[in-house]
Order: C-alpha cells, then structure tokens, then sequence
C-alpha cells in the first residue's frame, strides 16, 4: 500500500531552516519570506505530530525528533541531487577542455576538482593553464574560467561571473612577530617590502584607499603570477597584496595573516567563458552549474563570502 508521505515543500524549507538554524537565513537561500518558511515548518509539524525545532536564549535549535528527523531528510536531498544530475547529464560525455588562470587552477580548482569528477565520470576534463582570453575555435577549448572584466569580451560570448575578488595586504604570522616595525596601522607598510606581480596597480589602489602616502613600489622583487606573490609571502619575504580567493585557504590554515580591515574590490572577476552558443552543452552545462553549486555551497558551509 502506498504510504502517505509528508508534503516536498515542507521539507525542502525543514532542511534549510535545519541546514541553518535561522528561519531568516533559510528564507534568503530559498528567496522566499520569513513567514513562509515558518508556515512551512509548522505544517510539516502538523503532519509528523512532533516539534521539530526549539527556541532556547533566543536561537533556533533542532528538538530531539528533529535531530533524529533532519540526516534522513539532507540524505534524501543528495539523492535526488544527484539523480538529477545524472538525468541531465545525459549526453554529457567524453573530453571536456578548459583553459583556466594558472594561480586560480592551482589555489581553488584542482583541489576540488575530484568532486566534478565523482559526479560526473563520463567527462574527461582537459585543463589548460592559460592567463590569455581563449580563442575557442582556434585553441580547441570548450570554455574558460578567465581572470577579467565584461570589456574584455566581445558580444558573441557568453559570460557568467563566478567569483569576485577582494584585496586587501596579508604576510606570513611570522613577519608580524620580526623585529621590524609592527605593523599597526596601514602607514607602517611603507617601512616593509611589499610583494607585488608586474602590475602595481592593485597596491597602488589599496593605498590610496587607505590614505597611506610614501610607498615606494619600484623596489623589491617583481612576480609573474599572483600565487608566486603570496608563496613569497608564505615565506616571509614580504607583504603581498592578497587576492581574496587565492589567499583563503592560507588564511584558513594560518600560513597568511590578514591585515587590517581595509578591503578594495577588485576590478577584475573569475569569470565562466565560453561562445554564447556553446554555453548549454551538456558538458560545459554540468561543468557550469557544479562550479556555481560549489561556490555557493562553500558560502553558505563556511560563513564568509570570498
């Protein structure tokens, strides 16, 4: 016989006000109201006969029942994710070339790119390292994550930006705890080397944002990339005006310290590529949606915005 099962929408909005233990923050992943999410909470209360969430010293806790309730319900959620993505990457097979800025391949997307490859294994995916703008037909490439803005692209491409950066200066715990000048305010940058790739242009921008003046920045050594900028760093030579997205994971880790609370948005982007025919193929389709889906889950698991 079948079993009266509990409403879907109901439990889509459980697992997020679960997920986050905040009905506000719930509603803004599921861009629907407060009150809706909390209607929908209490109906599924109604159907299960249970309470499923607790308010204790003004936070929202799961009860008892929702603790048991809520790993069956996600487990459910990744199922049918991942049925689906299956269903619609039918079709999405075979290789899949994509040219990719050097410091951002190895600082943010070999690391996860074991994940694109276990939900989707038909796909064989070719990365190139390239910091130039792809001629896709020339170059045999069927999309690239490219370190830009939109006046960099003609109007037969298709762009979609995936992350942004802000800058702001980190250095190693390390140099902070040398016998140098501290570094309390932003004017002590002037008596530190500041690591910087062939363009001062970001420092330049930052500090005049800080109001710091007397910064000499045609002195020091000079990187070609930006990775190489923050593995100088890493080391202590320096300080290096950090990329939000490529300096994270040091940060996180405690190899790179940020400093101040000072940040300048960058000009530039990481930005999804590719001819504006191509960008619903099945591969670069599943190739676009598993980035964006990362990106975002990464937000909402680790509380920061890159």
């Amino acid at each position: 016989m079948y079993r009266r099962l509990p409403p879907l929408k109901s439990l889509r909005y459980f697992d997020a006000a679960a997920k986050t233990l905040s009905f506000t923050r719930a509603a803004d992943e599921l861009f629907v109201t407060q009150a809706a999410v909390s209607h929908q909470v209490k109906a599924l209360e109604e159907f299960l006969g249970v309470s499923l969430f607790i308010r204790k010293n003004r936070r929202l806790h799961l009860s008892e029942e929702g603790q048991a309730y809520w790993p069956a319900v996600r487990k459910i959620f990744e199922q049918l994710a991942d049925a689906t993505a299956q269903l619609k990457s039918s079709g999405a097979t075979g290789p899949l070339t994509v040219t990719v800025t050097p410091s951002f391949a190895v600082t943010w997307l070999v690391p996860r790119l074991n994940q694109f490859n276990e939900r989707y294994p038909e796909i064989d995916v070719r990365m190139k390292a390239d910091d130039q703008l792809a001629d896709f037909v020339r170059d045999d490439v069927d999309m690239q994550i490219y370190y830009g803005n939109q006046k960099d692209y003609s109007e037969d491409l298709f762009t979609q930006c995936l992350l942004e950066e802000k800058l702001s200066p980190v250095c190693s715990p390390d140099l902070l705890q040398g016998r140098r000048r501290p570094l309390e305010t932003p004017d002590d940058l002037r008596y530190h080397n500041l690591l910087h790739d062939e363009s001062t242009d970001e420092w330049k921008s930052w500090l005049k944002l800080a109001g710091v003046k007397g910064v000499n920045l045609d002195t020091g050594t000079i990187f070609s990339h930006s990775n190489l900028v923050l593995q100088a760093a890493r080391y202590g030579q320096g300080i290096a005006i950090g990329h939000s997205v490529l300096a994270q994971s040091d940060i996180e880790l405690g190899r790179l310290v940020k400093l101040f609370d000072i940040e300048l948005t960058a000009q530039s982007s990481y930005d999804i590529v590719c001819p504006e025919s191509w960008a619903d193929k099945p591969k670069i389709k599943a190739f676009r949606e598993w980035l964006v889906e990362t990106v975002e889950s990464e937000r909402i698991r680790a509380g920061y915005i890159y």
